[in-house]
């Protein structure tokens, strides 16, 4: 057989052998849930195996949970990593931001707080937590009147908030110890 021949014959042949084959179509869209019965590449069954919509947490949860452990327990510089690890396995969690920032305001890393202090704002705003928290880092850093102004605005969000109040009375305090 010549090369034409070869190719129209095997062309013929897998012709044949598909037109056998038949896709049912019953008009339900499968996802990757496994139906009862399926089984894994290794023969076992998906049954108690966890798939994609069983999952009931993000992949940041548990290093933010341990970072927060960290910051509590004053190790900021493990919390700061904790939490830079919780950013980039979540680029969007608002709450890893923060605590990223406020880590890096206990370490004195202002250049890394006021980046990770506008990522927070782009995705928390505005939020009273976040003006206290930029205002605790403005009392850090020594600029007072512009930890004030964080603060008023925290206070004007959330008037009952026992956090924002102490930051102002720490703040008070901190204006009559400057001014010995």
């Amino acid at each position: 057989m010549t090369g034409p021949m070869r190719l129209a014959a095997i062309a013929g042949l897998l012709l044949i052998v598909l037109s056998g084959c038949q896709t049912a179509d019953s008009g339900v869209v499968r996802t990757n849930e496994p139906s009862k019965g399926d089984v894994t590449a290794f023969g076992d069954a998906f049954d108690g195996l966890k798939t994609v919509s069983d999952v009931e947490y993000y992949a940041s949860d548990q290093a933010v949970a341990e970072a927060k452990n960290q910051f509590r327990a004053e190790n900021y510089g493990n919390a700061g990593a904790l939490f830079y690890k919780a950013t980039q396995l979540a680029p969007n969690d608002g709450g890893a931001w923060m605590g990223l920032a406020a880590s890096s305001d206990r370490i004195r890393r202002f250049d890394l707080s006021d980046l990770a202090y506008r990522q927070a704002f782009r995705l928390v705003g505005g939020t009273p937590e976040y003006y206290n928290n930029v205002g605790y880092s403005y009392l850090l850093r020594g600029k007072l009147q512009d930890a004030r102004s964080n603060f008023l605005k925290a206070y004007e969000l959330a008037p009952n908030d026992p956090t924002v109040a102490n930051n102002l009375q720490l703040l008070s305090s901190s204006v009559k110890n400057l001014e010995r």
